[in-house]
């Protein structure tokens, strides 16, 4: 072998190695960067391969075979890339696209979704907890000069409590080095539904964190213990004893970078940097994000898009969804579920139902409400209050009295919730907004009242013969107002059985469905 290609070699060798350390790509065919280092790698062998063994004969440039074998050796690759790529494309795999996530389309709302309890809901935003968080840190002057607060604010389910979590960072590379001995020295919790906000601080620091550096830096501990494996995004979480764990999904491709999926989990320790790596079966219940918010959306848009054919996507269009632009979380039965609204591709101003995705699970589900897209909701509350300018949050879906309701914080200017909007997922002409003073349970009553609807209570059911009825127009609403053999008087909107409440009269009997009230019982059912 000739001294040029040997120095070539060498240099492309010296060259990868520090592009690996940096770049840190998976060592797996599938992997889209995995390819990029081997074409950059080439690249550079061909540059300085030209530059040591190319000649000037006669005036002409004179290139060594193996240059040119190098050169055209990417053009090949990218080409070969590009094919494989195109085989397993939708054009000839759209059932294998449409089939990447499995929607129970067949499921109720009201039975999958319990009454709305508002002493256990989730108001704080991620904005909103951030701010919180940076205010229990700037409390601790002795650690805001050495560390900065992450904005990552995982919403898990700890304990049956609803936080936000977020590691605490080096504050820089000079407050790495000062501080690399004891590690970071804690995380902070933000409760989303009462606010507090807590600085937990460990007896022994975290060394594995992305702010740290050289082999304490938290991708580069990962890529050299499991050097084969594609990983997706990590979140920050902490086990039901308040231990603090990176949770990183591994990931498998089909074709190079094509049909993304979780083949597994890798928990870090970031203390002690042990690791394990699980299959999806056996994940600790307490972990409550393997799957990411984007993987879910792209698979649930692919179900959407190729369910009826890969043309059909481009030309007919029947029955093609989408999902729209936002999501939210919320937290039941120890889990958090990610729901988003699924809209017409044809109509993006209302949905016509949304998905509730188990994020550690992959369990989802499909529920066909027709009714307001989030935006328009959103919009809806805003236009309630437009002459003070206050910003809608993504709202929350909850079960407000068998009816699915969205629940929106209006804030101002500082980030502060100042106003809560309760509107109808269904029509988002209706909508009540409160002043946060009053509370949560106060705006709800507001909106209760508005909507004739009850919630947080029992609904009751009971035969009853009809002694009077009379009629009341309330702010436009018609309501009957009905008293029993007994005595006992009852109101009920024309709204609940509109068919049947015009012909009631004396000595009916009647079987309702109610709330108990102070002095009037409301009814929400008419059989």
């Amino acid at each position: 072998m000739r001294k040029e290609n040997i120095i070539s070699i060498i240099a492309t060798l010296v060259f990868a190695s520090i592009w690996y350390y940096f770049v840190l790509p998976a060592i797996h065919l599938q992997s889209p960067e995995f390819w990029v280092f081997i074409v950059f790698a080439l690249g550079f062998y061909t540059l300085v391969s030209f530059c040591f063994s190319s000649t000037i004969v006669r005036g002409r440039i004179e290139v060594k075979k193996h240059t040119v074998f190098a050169f055209c050796s990417i053009f090949v690759l990218i080409t070969l890339l590009l094919m494989i790529n195109f085989i397993v494309s939708p054009l000839f795999d759209s059932k294998g696209y449409s089939e990447r996530i499995q929607i129970d389309e067949n499921r109720s709302f009201t039975e999958d979704v319990a009454p709305v309890d508002f002493r256990t809901l989730p108001l704080l935003d991620k904005d909103s907890s951030s701010k919180l968080g940076d205010r229990v840190m700037g409390q601790m002057p002795e650690m805001v000069s050495q560390y900065s607060v992450s904005d990552r604010y995982t919403q898990i389910n700890d304990n049956q409590n609803i936080v936000r979590v977020t590691p605490l960072e080096y504050n820089g590379f000079f407050k790495y080095l000062n501080n690399r001995n004891q590690g970071v020295t804690g995380y902070i919790t933000v409760n989303s539904v009462t606010g507090e906000s807590n600085l937990v601080k460990l007896e022994k620091g975290m060394k594995y964190v992305p702010s740290a550096i050289f082999g304490e830096d938290l991708y580069r501990k990962l890529r050299f213990s499991y050097p084969f494996d594609v990983f997706g995004k990590e979140n920050f979480e902490i086990d039901n004893e308040g231990n603090p764990y990176w949770i990183v999904p591994v990931i498998k491709f089909t074709g190079i970078g094509l049909k993304r999926e979780v083949a597994g989990v890798i928990i870090l320790d970031p203390i002690t940097g042990k690791s394990e790596k699980f299959a999806l079966s056996d994940v600790p219940s307490w972990v409550d994000h393997v799957y990411e918010s984007d993987l879910i959306i792209e698979q649930v848009n692919d179900w959407g898009k190729y369910r009826n054919g890969f043309w059909n996507s481009i030309f007919g269009e029947k029955n093609v969804v989408s999902t729209t632009e936002g999501y939210n979380y919320i937290a039941m039965n120890d889990d958090v579920y990610l729901y988003t609204g699924i809209t017409s591709v044809s109509n993006d101003e209302a949905n016509i139902g949304f998905i509730m995705t188990n994020m550690r699970t992959k369990e989802t589900r499909y529920y066909a409400v027709p009714g307001a897209e989030e935006y328009s909701a959103m919009a809806s509350a805003e236009g309630q209050v437009q002459q003070m300018k206050y910003t809608a949050t993504f709202p929350l879906l909850i079960n407000l009295n068998e009816k699915p309701t969205y629940l929106i914080s209006l804030k101002d200017n500082a980030g502060l919730v100042k106003m809560y909007a309760f509107v109808d997922a269904v029509d988002y002409q209706k909508v009540v907004v409160t002043d946060a003073k009053e509370g949560i349970e106060k705006a709800a009553e507001n909106y209760i009242g508005k909507e004739n609807i009850g919630v947080g209570k029992e609904m009751l059911e009971k035969e009853i013969t009809v002694a009077r009825v009379t009629t009341a127009l309330i702010d436009g609403m018609t309501y009957y107002y009905i008293t029993d053999i007994e005595g006992k008087r009852y109101r009920a909107s024309i709204k609940v059985a509109e068919e049947k409440l015009p012909f009631v009269e004396k000595g009916n009997k009647l079987m309702i469905g109610y709330y108990q009230e102070k002095t009037v019982t409301e009814v929400n059912q008419l059989k």
